[in-house]
């Protein structure tokens, strides 16, 4: 899992983005009590729980899409935490049916927020999911239709944080991987403007707002910032001690911190998996080995390297996902059996 890779994922973390605030709950109690509990589910990484907890907000309200999102939601985010292959039939079914229901209650009710935030969502997700199967162009245009929703629940709610969150995350993201043609009029630096937004949401939350929290973690990592992301970080472990998302940005934070630590979290990653993956065991492996040559333990370093290049039988979808890694792993023995 290279994170630098997935920045543009950090662009579309609104999926994760929560109907948490007490202003800003959904007016069902019911309804608003199963988002909040199967986010929090998917958020400690409890995945079968949150299953059976979004199945009943599905078929309790049929009529609206929220229960066909976090359904689909909660698979990809299960699916990404193992490196398995994608439950793509399952996913596609319901995030399609959310988006389609999602039109329906708008052209019902153009004016409802909520409406327009599922609607959001719903793009968002298949976004989201797009860009994990590397399908950029689709998920580009998929995540500025979702963005555009969250800006009409602004218009509707300027104070709507849920999508204040959804537009900050897009705003930094978007103005980050165009710099190189920021020169062009047209063309606006929204970098401190996403962050600003980004703060502010998660200053007024009253619950945790799991990946806008994680959002903003990388994108501190990306400014260079490594202390004030490992800050957010702990603060983000005392309420989910077990998250291996704000444990992976803790990691990457301290390597420019204090190695050691840093090879601490990454092995504490690596015995976390209730699922074995050759794919997250390579990627860990390397890392912490990364860490090990820099402080000059050429043994250990060696020792990762060995443990990776042992790994036979290797699925098409393993060896996808993995790119250049094992290559990788070959040249840093190679340099390191020269030392």
């Amino acid at each position: 899992m290279e994170h630098y890779k997935l920045f543009f994922l950090l662009t579309l973390q609104f999926l994760f983005i929560r109907c948490d605030l007490s202003a800003q709950n959904y007016p069902e109690k019911r309804v608003n009590y199963l988002i909040k509990n199967g986010i929090n589910l998917i958020s400690r990484q409890e995945y079968d729980q949150a299953y059976e907890n979004f199945k009943v907000l599905d078929k309790e309200y049929p009529g609206l899409p929220v229960g066909k999102i976090y359904l689909a939601a909660n698979k990809i985010a299960q699916n990404y935490d193992y490196a398995i292959p994608f439950d793509e039939n399952y996913i596609l079914e319901n995030l399609e049916a959310a988006e389609t229901q999602s039109g329906y209650l708008l052209e019902s009710n153009p004016e409802n927020i909520w409406y327009h935030y599922f609607a959001g969502l719903a793009k968002g997700y298949l976004a989201y999911y797009k860009a994990l199967n590397g399908n950029w162009l689709d998920a580009i245009t998929g995540g500025f239709e979702a963005v555009s929703h969250f800006e009409d629940c602004l218009e509707i709610k300027p104070d709507f944080y849920e999508a204040m969150i959804a537009i900050g995350a897009y705003k930094y993201w978007k103005s980050r991987k165009t710099e190189f043609i920021s020169w062009l009029p047209f063309i606006d630096d929204e970098k401190e403007e996403g962050i600003l937004m980004l703060n502010k949401a998660v200053e007024k939350s009253t619950y945790n707002s799991y990946l806008a929290v994680n959002s903003l973690i990388w994108i501190y990592i990306d400014k260079k910032d490594y202390k004030k992301a490992a800050k957010i970080a702990e603060n983000a472990l005392k309420n989910f001690p077990t998250n291996r998302s704000f444990k992976w940005g803790l990691a990457r934070s301290n390597e420019n911190i204090d190695k050691r630590k840093s090879i601490l979290i990454y092995y504490d990653i690596l015995k976390s998996f209730p699922v074995k993956s050759n794919i997250n065991q390579i990627t860990l492996k390397h890392l912490i080995a990364q860490q090990y040559e820099k402080i000059g333990e050429t043994q250990k370093a060696m020792k990762l390297c060995n443990e990776i290049l042992t790994v036979k039988n290797l699925s098409d979808f393993e060896k996808e996902k993995l790119g250049d890694r094992l290559s990788r792993v070959a040249e840093m023995k190679k340099r390191l059996s020269a030392k």
